[in-house]
């Protein structure tokens, strides 16, 4: 349990503290969360929160209940630091569909931001504009991992995916889903959108690091797509191109 329940509500951002830079891409900047357990971090994460947002921290279980604190007041801090505000002068609004949106001094900002967690990990990618979203995944060898193959896995993907065993199995299927989870959270649509009605970029789901993508229902969006894992996790952007894309030949087909 922390101690400064009674805090107040962190006014100024200190760089680094609960984030550290991970990657800067298409001038999308990725900030990296440590999730691991930490009474000092957890306190500082506390005082960053607003009252609806510590209403929601009591209302978890303690595993819960710290990783959504440091992810939230490491989303706050980035965010005033890339913005140029204080603390209390930042609010989040809610799309139709549920996805965040920041709020500074009562006026939408046309920052764009999208986070992640998982395990011990967060990451929060933020850009000056335009949709994006991020994912990042423990590369776990789950036992059903057939069923989920089944269902959210294209036909070359799961033909691709049928051809390998061990580590190179589990790390294909993370790098794909990955890159869907980020595409679905980019558009914000949320799970009206089926995962296994489109299909990664041949040349991603072969190994390069960055593609070109379109959903098959919305040809006249273009979107950026990376694979930004490390080692410890599998993680991906997903980023709305300039209206008109990139020229014909530098895109992939969703079905390849």
């Amino acid at each position: 349990m922390l101690g400064a329940l009674n805090s107040p509500v962190a006014s100024t951002p200190v760089p680094g503290s609960l984030w550290s830079a991970f990657a800067t891409t298409a001038g999308v900047e990725i900030a990296h969360v440590d999730l691991r357990p930490d009474t000092f971090r957890e306190a500082e994460a506390y005082a960053w929160l607003d009252d609806p947002e510590r209403a929601s921290w009591r209302r978890y279980l303690p595993g819960p209940r710290r990783r959504f604190s440091l992810c939230r007041a490491a989303l706050r801090a980035f965010l005033c630091s890339r913005i140029g505000c204080s603390n209390d002068e930042l609010s989040f609004g809610t799309s139709r569909h549920g996805k965040p949106f920041a709020v500074v001094r009562g006026t939408p900002s046309p920052f764009s931001f999208n986070l992640s967690h998982a395990g011990d990990h967060g990451l929060i990618a933020l850009a000056p504009g335009g949709r994006i979203g991020v994912d990042v995944e423990e590369r776990v060898d789950r036992r059903n991992l057939d069923e989920l193959i089944d269902a959210v896995m294209g036909p070359d993907e799961k033909a691709e995916l049928a051809a390998l065993e061990g580590v190179f199995r589990v790390r294909l299927f993370y790098r794909i889903w990955t890159c869907k989870e980020a595409l679905v959270k980019a558009l914000g649509t949320g799970f009206s959108t089926d995962v296994s009605r489109f299909q990664v970029p041949f040349n991603l789901r072969q190994g390069d690091t960055a593609g070109t993508f379109r959903f098959p229902h919305l040809p006249a969006v273009a979107w950026g797509l990376r694979d930004v894992g490390s080692d410890a996790f599998a993680a991906a952007l997903a980023y709305e191109l300039p209206a008109g894309g990139p020229p014909p030949a530098a895109q992939a087909s969703p079905d390849d």
